[in-house]
């Protein structure tokens, strides 16, 4: 069997000898695009069975059948980490997926706070940025991009036991207070370009699940702001080595 230099993450179970049905686009993508043909390796991924070296069974123009092969990788779920991010401009927004991708959230929910500039988000898109992401940087699960959703009404039935990490760029203080935090159900809460309105300041300052930090002396774009953050999560309480 050829060496696998394509991921691709499929939605089938995944096992020795187990045959993937492609879709259209799959089949396009692996014979078109990448030039592919029967006998070539591929390595898919389901979020539920790890990593699987599979073969090209058939190939066609709308279609095609892979047949897995041999587990390559366990299956490797990211900590449980949401990011909270208002949408910002098409290509931001995107760029904000896709390191969020790459950086281990678990799901990635954007809100619409008092001054978000976007008012509407294409999820199906970026979900499909959320794959393509996780293709490409070796995740063995894509993170789910859920439908917009209003900051005060999640706030409002926000769960007891999920903190939030909220970078505040009010502070003054570049020490963060994440050192001495425990493990478990966090959330990363970036704002919009235009800040947080002085209610949802009063808000999030009155939960006790919320830890304010200070992303550093300077004031970050969102899409920035997202990489900093998550970095400093991870690097403090999450998978990173």
């Amino acid at each position: 069997m050829s060496i696998a230099k394509i991921r691709l993450y499929v939605d089938h179970p995944l096992g020795q000898g187990q045959a993937v049905p492609l879709t259209a686009d799959q089949a396009h993508y692996l014979f078109s695009v990448m030039r592919l043909s029967a006998g070539d390796a591929v390595l898919l991924f389901n979020g539920q069975d790890g990593e699987w070296r599979a073969s090209v069974e058939q190939a066609g123009k709308r279609g095609g059948i892979l047949v897995a092969q041999d587990q390559t990788r366990p299956l490797h779920p990211p900590p449980d980490l949401w990011l909270l991010f208002a949408p910002i401009k098409k290509a931001r927004t995107d760029f904000i997926v896709e390191k969020a991708t790459e950086l281990g959230a678990a799901r990635i929910i954007p809100v619409q706070t008092r001054h978000t500039n976007s008012e509407r988000i294409r999820q199906d898109r970026l979900q499909a940025h959320a794959t393509e992401a996780a293709e490409q940087c070796g995740a063995t699960c894509v993170p789910e991009v859920t439908a917009l959703q209003h900051l005060d009404r999640l706030l409002g039935q926000w769960p007891q036991d999920r903190r939030i990490l909220w970078a505040d760029e009010t502070l003054t203080s570049t020490r963060h207070t994440l050192a001495t935090a425990t493990r478990g159900p966090w959330a990363i809460l970036i704002g919009p370009e235009g800040g947080f309105s002085a209610e949802e300041q009063k808000r999030l300052r009155a939960m006790p699940q919320v830890t304010p930090v200070s992303l550093g002396p300077r004031i970050l774009r969102a899409d920035t702001a997202a990489v900093a953050a998550l970095t400093l999560w991870q690097a403090t309480l999450g998978d990173w080595p």
